[in-house]
C-alpha cells in the first residue's frame, strides 16, 4: 500500500474532514426539509420543499466533486483512496435518496401522505445526525474508534427499523388500497425512502473497514 510507507515521514493532507462534515451538513438539511415536506398535504407545499432539497442536492454535487479532485491531487492521503471516495460518493447518494424521495412525492402528488412516510424521513434524519457526528470525529479515529463503531451500530438499527416500517407499510397498503395507481405511487415513494437508510448504512460499513484498518 502506497501511503503505508511514506506516511511514517510525510504530513498527511487534512484537506478531507472538513468537506467530509460540510457534506454531512447538506445531508442534516436535506432530512429535515424531507421530514417537513411529509407532513404537509398542500401539493404547492411539497413542490417547494422539492425545490429546497433540489439545491441541497445541487450543493452535495460540488463537495463530493472537490472531494474527487483533491483525491487526484493529494499525494498522502489519512486513509486509503478508495474508502476516502467510498465516503464522498456514499454520503452524496444519501442526499440523492432524499431528493429522489421528495421528487418522487411532487410528481406523483398522491392523495394522502401516509403516515409511515414521516415515520421514515425521522429515521432517515436520525441517520443523518448520526452521520454527522461520525464526520465530526472521524478526524481522531485513533482515540475515538470504540465510538465510531457504536454510531456504526446505531446505523445498522435504524436500517434495520425502517426495513419493517416499509415492511409493515407494504402488507397494509396491497390489504386497504383499492387504487392501484395510487398503491403504486406510495409504494414507490416509500421504497426510495426506506433505501435512502440503506445507503446511509453503507457509510457506517466504510467506517468499520477504517478502523479496521487504522484505529
Amino acid at each position: 500500500m502506497v501511503n503505508s510507507f511514506f506516511s511514517r515521514f510525510t504530513p498527511k493532507e487534512t484537506k478531507f474532514f472538513p468537506l467530509f462534515r460540510q457534506l454531512s451538513d447538506v445531508v442534516m438539511a436535506a432530512s429535515d426539509l424531507l421530514v417537513e415536506c411529509t407532513k404537509t398535504e398542500d401539493h404547492a407545499q411539497h413542490v417547494e420543499y422539492y425545490k429546497k432539497i433540489k439545491d441541497q442536492e445541487r450543493l452535495g454535487d460540488k463537495l463530493s466533486h472537490k472531494i474527487f479532485d483533491e483525491l487526484n491531487s493529494t499525494f498522502i492521503t489519512p486513509f486509503d483512496r478508495e474508502d476516502i471516495h467510498m465516503i464522498g460518493m456514499h454520503l452524496d447518494d444519501v442526499i440523492d435518496g432524499i431528493n429522489s424521495s421528495a421528487k418522487r412525492i411532487a410528481l406523483y402528488k398522491p392523495k394522502v401522505i401516509p403516515v409511515e412516510a414521516t415515520d421514515l424521513a425521522t429515521l432517515i434524519k436520525e441517520c443523518a445526525c448520526i452521520l454527522d457526528k461520525i464526520m465530526e470525529e472521524l478526524e481522531s479515529l485513533k482515540t475515538n474508534s470504540k465510538q465510531l463503531k457504536s454510531y456504526c451500530k446505531k446505523l445498522h438499527d435504524i436500517e434495520n427499523k425502517a426495513d419493517d416500517v416499509y415492511e409493515n407499510f407494504v402488507i397494509r397498503l396491497f390489504e386497504d388500497e383499492k387504487d392501484s395507481i395510487e398503491l403504486f405511487k406510495l409504494k414507490e415513494i416509500l421504497y426510495e425512502m426506506e433505501k435512502t437508510t440503506d445507503v446511509a448504512e453503507l457509510v457506517g460499513k466504510i467506517i468499520r473497514t477504517i478502523i479496521i484498518k487504522y484505529a
